[in-house]
């Protein structure tokens, strides 16, 4: 035993002492360093990516160019707190934070975010000396809110230059936004006070993991976008998002000064059947079963997240300050056990509408709207008859749809940024026969066609999908197999291009057991990861390129519509193509297949019937001002700090906004919007409302594929 704490306090002393930090990080303030397990983690990180990841990238001075330039973004993608000398000063670490990390030395990328946190104070702290000033609001002054495309500060002068402005327009803007300017002077000063002293209270919360984290993902997206590390609370909260289900109390929490308090309560959730607990509760300490309560007051909201969160069938006790009572008011003590909660928001929906089409009849439409692509992936794996996932809750509305007796069904996709590759797969085999769905190339170059192996459709009708530039991954996957198909029609705007296919790697899986005993004896291992969380993160990682049926790659291109709708969002902007580091598009051989039908003709009569009612439709003439309103300047915006030509221009675009608003509400036949009064909430989907009724037109075309798959 002796021999093996010696070998074991050598270790740990070659760890500790093999390799000098190329930065000595100081003590005291915000002079934060990397952890032992941190270290660990960002070599087997780096080995991981250079050697079994789709895009294998060796650590290097162009890697490391790439790597500098992300974690500057990161930091301060809008030049608001670091100075051209902090600039001069990071470059001598420009081409050597990579190989830096491959080695586990993450100083350098930890004294940029250091720099970074300390001007960040600086500048808030600025601010809150300028929030008393008296500032003169008739003089002909500019504020710029975002200055990427402006030079770094030359200076300290123009850093606090552009704070006492950012100081001047918040108060100008709540001064404005004030019935009574007089009155409430002194209101909107202490507003803008409890804001910045806000902001500095969770600045200096900002831990290790934080900086970790981001320095992380500024190594990662330098290989490539969808590639992305996640430290243990990340993991878990992506984790949850894929399945839908989270394991807790089933309360929204948020922080209040300085207190967790409760904005939600989730319908079936552990809180909501307990109904002691009510909105606007604190949350004042937390007790693990029979253990002793913990004082989260002042906690960083994760933080007591991470307490009172945990697996199902565990018990949690709550010290609880009642809404509305004081401080020094007596809590109580609520018990709860933990349970899963399903997240229904974010769970596949259905509604009807009726639609009347160019012949004259009138239609019923089943709507589906599908957020994401989402398995519970553990309950699947554990073989829970009851697993949630986008598939078996479609499968579900398709029986109420088809006993409702709709004339067609409409898959609304738009937004939905994929998830689960395997669903996308699936779900399509609700609505085809037998067949391929999509083809993947590995990291070994081997192609693989994913196919759909269950008979028979579920839905055999007219069918149609929207996808718009946010439809991405999983979405695209399946809008692509459709229209390769010919099973119904695709409406919208081009998706996002990710062609991509991404595995989630728990990294616990490449600590060796020397590594662990190092951590454990040297005390470097994470206390703060949430119950029930990856102990060392995860890694998703980027393991193959998915492929069309035909052969052709969604990387950039995306699925194109086949009546296609105008779109604000271009592609070089807000698609694949504006991410530096996305892999090139390429195609492989089609897979074998059989096309339901040729619907080439059905598009063309479709198109010409959608475009003479776009040739008549206010609608549609809004959109298209909307679309160029977005579009009209890619300029630096600045804002007056002149009071009266500030609300000359706020005047005159709420008058715009209005006129608009009041245009919509008189075509629908609504009330008008008179000043003074609320802004009525807009529930109008012209692009959904002009898809049903190409759908409408698109019902008495579908014969043809509803007997083919009725033959098979």
């Amino acid at each position: 035993m002796v021999r093996n704490l010696i070998f074991c306090l050598a270790l740990i002393s070659v760890v500790a002492c093999g390799s000098k930090p190329r930065v000595q990080i100081e003590e005291g303030g915000i002079q934060l360093k990397p952890t032992l397990q941190h270290e660990v983690i960002a070599k087997e990180v780096v080995n991981l990516l250079e050697n079994y990841s789709y895009k294998k990238v060796q650590a290097s001075d162009s890697l490391s160019n790439i790597v500098f330039d992300n974690l500057l973004k990161a930091v301060d993608r809008g030049r608001t707190y670091l100075l051209q000398t902090d600039l001069d000063n990071f470059h001598q670490y420009r081409n050597i934070i990579s190989q830096d990390m491959k080695g586990g030395d993450l100083s350098a990328a930890f004294y940029i975010f250091n720099v970074y946190t300390q001007r960040y104070l600086s500048c808030i702290e600025y601010a809150l000396t300028q929030v008393d000033v008296d500032h003169d609001f008739s003089l002909d002054e500019s504020y710029t809110n975002f200055r990427e495309k402006l030079p770094w500060f030359a200076n300290e002068e123009e850093l606090k230059d552009q704070w006492r402005k950012r100081v001047k327009f918040d108060l100008l803007s709540l001064r404005l936004a004030s019935s009574d300017q007089k009155a409430s002077e002194e209101k909107n000063k202490e507003t803008l006070r409890k804001r910045y002293n806000n902001l500095l209270s969770q600045a200096k919360k900002t831990n290790s993991n934080d900086a970790f984290q981001l320095i992380m993902s500024a190594y990662t997206d330098a290989i490539d976008p969808h590639t992305t590390y996640y430290n243990p609370s990340f993991a878990q909260a992506f984790n949850e998002g894929m399945s839908n289900t989270l394991e807790g109390i089933g309360a929204r929490l948020q922080m209040e000064n300085e207190m967790v308090t409760i904005k939600e309560i989730i319908a079936g959730g552990p809180a909501f059947k307990d109904k002691t607990l009510k909105i606007d509760d604190r949350i004042i300490g937390v007790a693990q079963g029979d253990g002793e309560f913990e004082d989260i007051i002042g906690w960083r909201l994760d933080a007591a997240v991470a307490k009172i969160k945990g697996p199902k069938g565990t018990v949690v006790r709550l010290k609880i300050l009642p809404a509305g009572q004081d401080i020094a008011a007596q809590p109580v003590i609520v018990s709860l056990t933990r349970d899963k909660i399903v997240i229904e928001e974010e769970s596949a929906k259905k509604a009807v509408k009726t639609v009347k089409g160019e012949d004259g009849k009138t239609y019923r439409i089943g709507v589906i709207t599908l957020p994401k692509f989402y398995i519970d992936f553990e309950a699947y794996r554990k073989r829970d008859p009851n697993y949630k996932s986008t598939t078996r809750d479609i499968r579900l509305i398709l029986d109420t749809l088809n006993q409702e007796k709709v004339d067609a069904i409409v898959l609304d996709l738009r937004n939905n940024g994929g998830g689960s590759l395997q669903e996308a797969i699936e779900l399509t085999g609700l609505f085809i026969d037998q067949g391929p769905v999509v083809q993947v190339r590995n990291v070994d170059n081997r192609v693989e066609i994913e196919k759909d192996k269950d008979k028979g459709a579920k839905w055999t009708g007219p069918f149609a999908v929207i996808i718009n530039r946010f439809s991405a991954s999983a979405s695209e996957i399946f809008a692509g197999a459709i229209q390769d198909y010919g099973r119904g029609i695709v409406l919208g705007s081009t998706t996002y291009g990710k062609g991509t296919v991404q595995s989630a790697v728990d990294m616990s899986r490449f600590i060796s057991p020397t590594n662990r005993l190092l951590l454990k004896a040297a005390g470097g291992q994470d206390t703060d990861v949430p119950i029930g969380a990856p102990q060392f993160g995860q890694i998703n990682i980027t393991m193959g390129k998915f492929y069309r049926i035909t052969g052709s790659s969604t990387q950039h291109k995306g699925v194109s519509a086949d009546i296609s709708f105008p779109s604000q969002y271009t592609a070089e902007k807000f698609g694949e193509s504006s991410e530096p580091a996305a892999l090139p598009w390429d195609q492989i051989d089609s897979a074998p297949f059989q096309p339901l039908a040729d619907l080439n003709a059905a598009k063309k009569t479709l198109k010409n019937l959608h475009e003479a009612r776009m040739q008549k439709s206010p609608e549609y003439k809004y959109l298209l001002e909307d679309i160029q309103e977005f579009n009209k300047s890619d300029s630096i915006p600045q804002a007056t700090l002149h009071e009266s030509k500030l609300k000359e221009e706020r005047d005159a675009n709420k008058l715009k906004n209005r006129e608009r608003v009041n245009k919509v509400l008189a075509l629908h036949g609504l009330p008008l919007w008179k000043e003074g009064e609320p802004q009525p909430k807009m529930d109008f989907d012209f692009i959904l409302d002009e898809s049903l009724r190409v759908v409408a037109d698109f019902i008495p075309m579908n014969r043809p594929i509803e007997m083919a798959l009725l033959k098979n």
